[in-house]
Order: C-alpha cells, then sequence, then structure tokens
C-alpha cells in the first residue's frame, strides 16, 4: 500500500467534524444531570449493599472462629487420632468459609446457581485428574476412622510387615525389622489383609518340633515342660498344650502351644529354642533330618 492509498482510507473511516459538533451540541448540561440523578441511586444502591457485605464478611469470620475452636474443643475430648482430627477440622474450616462466600455473593445480587454448578464442574475435573489420589484419601479416611491398626503396631500386609510408624492422609509408614521404611498408599493398604499382630495384649506362641519314632513320648513331654516352666516370661495362668500335630515319613511332629504378652513374644520363642537344643543334646534325643543311603557295589570280578 503507497502513501496515496493511506490518506485515502484514513479520510474515507474519519468522522466529519460538523456531525462531532453537532452530536456534543446535543449533550447539553441538563441531559447529563439527570443521567447522573439516575445513576445515583443504582450507586447508592450497590455501595450499600458491598458495605453490608464487608460487615457480614468481617463478622462471619469471627463467628467461624469460635464454631472452629469449639470444633476442636470437641474433637479433643474423643481422643481422636491426630491425622483425623485435623483432617475433620481442615473440612469444617473450608464447609464453613465455603458457606459464607455463597452468602456474601449472594446478598450483592449474584447468581450463586451459576457459581455452585462451575465448582462443582472444577471438583469434577479434579476428581478425574486425581483418580489414584482421591482413592488413597478415601482408603486413608478409613483407616483412620475405622483404626484397623494404630502407630506403633505390628502388622502384616500382603507383602509387607513391620512396625507402624506413622498413619497419614494419603500413606501410610512402616519401620521393617531390619530398620527399613516403607511408605504404602492407604489405597492398597485398606483393600489388603491386613494382620495386626500386636492388637491384643498377649498371643499364643506355636511351634513344632520333630522327633524320631524310636525316642520316648512321655520323657520328651517332660522335658519340654520343664523347659517352659523355667521360662519366666511365659503365662502361667495360660494351660500349655504338647500334642502329636503329625506323623511325618520319618519322624514325628510334635505340636506346642503356650500363651505370652505380646512384646515378649520373640524373647520367649528364642529362650526356648535354645533350651530345646541344649537339653536334647543332654538326654540324646535325636532330631531327625532328610538323609540319603548310598551303597557302593563292587562289580569289577
Amino acid at each position: 500500500m503507497n502513501i496515496r492509498n493511506f490518506l485515502t482510507v484514513g479520510e474515507e473511516t474519519m468522522q466529519d467534524p460538523k456531525e462531532t459538533l453537532n452530536e456534543m451540541k446535543e449533550l447539553n448540561p441538563e441531559k447529563i444531570l439527570n443521567e447522573i440523578e439516575k445513576l445515583i441511586p443504582k450507586a447508592i444502591q450497590y455501595g450499600m449493599l458491598i458495605l453490608l457485605a464487608i460487615i457480614v464478611y468481617f463478622i462471619g469470620r469471627k463467628i467461624l472462629k469460635l464454631i472452629i475452636k469449639l470444633v476442636e474443643k470437641s474433637v479433643k475430648r474423643t481422643n481422636m487420632e491426630q491425622s483425623v482430627a485435623g483432617f475433620l477440622i481442615a473440612v469444617v474450616r473450608v464447609v464453613l468459609h465455603a458457606v459464607l462466600i455463597i452468602m456474601i455473593v449472594s446478598m450483592i445480587g449474584v447468581d450463586t446457581s451459576s457459581l455452585v454448578a462451575l465448582v462443582g464442574s472444577a471438583g469434577l475435573a479434579v476428581g478425574l485428574a486425581l483418580q489414584g489420589s482421591l482413592s488413597n484419601f478415601a482408603g486413608g479416611v478409613l483407616i483412620l476412622l475405622m483404626k484397623p491398626f494404630r502407630a506403633g503396631d505390628y502388622i502384616i500386609t500382603d507383602t509387607y510387615e513391620g512396625v507402624v510408624s506413622s498413619i497419614d492422609i494419603f500413606y501410610t509408614r512402616l519401620i521393617t525389622g531390619d530398620n527399613r521404611m516403607v511408605v504404602i498408599p492407604n489405597g492398597t493398604l485398606s483393600n489388603s489383609n491386613i494382620i495386626n499382630v500386636t492388637n491384643e495384649p498377649i498371643r499364643r506362641l506355636d511351634f513344632f518340633i520333630a522327633i524320631d519314632y524310636k525316642e520316648d513320648m512321655n520323657k520328651v513331654r517332660e522335658i519340654l515342660l520343664k523347659i517352659i516352666n523355667r521360662e519366666e516370661l511365659v503365662k502361667k495362668d495360660s494351660e500349655v498344650h504338647i500334642f502329636i500335630n503329625n506323623f511325618d515319613q520319618g519322624s514325628i511332629s510334635l505340636g506346642v502351644r503356650l500363651w505370652v504378652n505380646t512384646d515378649d513374644y520373640w524373647i520367649v520363642k528364642c529362650n526356648i529354642f535354645e533350651a530345646i537344643k541344649k537339653a536334647f543334646d543332654e538326654n540324646n534325643i535325636q532330631i531327625p533330618y532328610n538323609k540319603m543311603d548310598i551303597m557302593l557295589t563292587d562289580n569289577r570280578n
């Protein structure tokens, strides 16, 4: 485009000065004042609504703080888990603030139905994007509410076992026997079979011993009873059972059942096993093991 064409376009689009002057003459001061007078009541009305909304906001915040403090005191009285308590208080805080904001917006005159629809659609989109995290979140809530185990319990899952170090909303942490930390998603944990070993104060100790068919059963039973009675950590008010569990190939399987405090389980088991080995050696009681007899023949002649 050359300069001549550019000037031609500019002249066509430029408004005629006479028309502009005529429009300015039509805007006389009386019309301007009339328009301003019409706007003043609306401005006062909206200004009062905004002022009222600000007052409601500050008063509402103070009321919300009082309500949250009451909820915190109520939660503390119930001796609820800290994770659950923190989660519930956070939910109450968010819900109350959301209600306060919706009230203020509706006071100003904004259509809250569209706002609620917008929040709902946004929540749906976030939920679809965070399906795994929401599954862990739901699992954490179930674990914290149902309490199948607590921090400090020894649990056995489908893949891991150890002492529960902490239970969070999304993950549970275990400390294994060799002092490794395992982080398990709560969604996986809530859908797994869990054995809580330390849930009860006492625990039954079961073990099996193989003896030769030639051994004297009464003698073996007497030796085992002496060992168990000498162990101070065994529950003396519970009966000890020694029985034939099975007739295996090459040996008799003896079963032993006794009760101990849950915290003493492993100590008692180790002490009794060591004492049984020493007592069997002293009394020449053989513990059978798998063996193979090999016969060599000389066929050279």
